[in-house]
């Protein structure tokens, strides 16, 4: 990418996603990695480098066990290839869930070593002191509510959220207490649609679905999810491609061609320079 195109490109920042409330819908994707992220960037308003990381790229069995390193080295890959999409990094289980001002410190850092413009948390019931902390000073914070990956240990697996009365006025006051406490936009994950709808009708700020329907003021995805390079997909993604049987073909066509000596052929060989 052109040197001129990275002076005269801007990028999206979190007054830009905070005015697309009610408006067209805000197109997300989970980036980690510099070429992806380039690809990516033309087509979405925000990539998010999420903690999601260490069970895609890092085969861990959930997000528990992702750590600062781990978010601070794929945002910064995140921020080379992207150059007009918001990026937003996950703050890892841990690092804002004891003292706010441990949490200011983390996403402090965060956002100096990465470049990004924003961290997300996920809004467990104290949270929301912690966002209002962090908005007051200068760190823009994306919420999270429904279904939390970070809680997985509490809830003993991915479950959907907010199917009874209490569960609902449970999740339907934690978006409300985290739009509040200053947050640009919040994420709603694994809730039935009635009650995305009436998150989204009852906050300021944009609500972003996975697995929330399309009454949402935007989407997001798993990218390596959406694009079929795994053999299980939860119920609310749509594969757009089927990455893993392409990769899959193309390995079996390589391992064909070496063992035939058929690759390198010509086209792909070195020779000596005639004099």
């Amino acid at each position: 990418m052109s040197a001129q195109r990275q002076e005269t490109v801007r990028r999206l920042a979190a007054p830009d996603i905070a005015a697309r409330k009610g408006g067209d819908p805000i197109v997300c994707l989970t980036a980690y990695t510099a070429p992806v992220a380039e690809i990516l960037d033309d087509h979405c308003d925000l990539l998010l480098v999420g903690d999601s990381v260490g069970m895609v790229v890092h085969g861990l069995p959930n997000t528990v066990g992702v750590t600062m390193e781990m978010m601070i080295l794929h945002g910064q890959a995140v921020m080379r290839g992207a150059r007009r999409a918001m990026v937003v990094v996950d703050m890892p289980f841990g690092s804002y869930e004891g003292s706010a001002e441990a949490a200011y410190d983390n996403a402090a850092r965060i956002m100096k070593e990465t470049g990004a413009q924003a961290v997300k948390v996920e809004s467990g019931p104290t949270v929301p002191d912690t966002i209002h902390y962090m908005v007051q000073r200068g760190i823009p914070v994306m919420g999270h509510v429904g279904l939390r990956p970070q809680a997985v240990l509490v809830d003993g697996g991915f479950k959907a959220k907010g199917r009874d009365e209490e569960g609902r006025a449970r999740i339907l006051a934690e978006a409300r207490a985290t739009a509040d406490a200053g947050a640009f936009a919040v994420v709603v994950e694994g809730v039935a649609e009635g009650l995305a709808r009436d998150i989204t009708a009852a906050i300021a700020p944009p609500t972003i679905g996975i697995g929330a329907s399309a009454g949402c003021d935007g989407q997001i995805l798993v990218t390596d999810d959406m694009l079929g390079l795994f053999d299980w997909t939860p119920k609310f993604v749509r594969r757009f491609a089927d990455l893993r049987g392409e990769i899959g073909r193309a390995g079996e066509q390589y391992a064909a061609e070496v063992k035939a000596r058929t690759f390198p052929g010509e086209a792909e060989t070195y020779f000596a320079k005639k004099s």
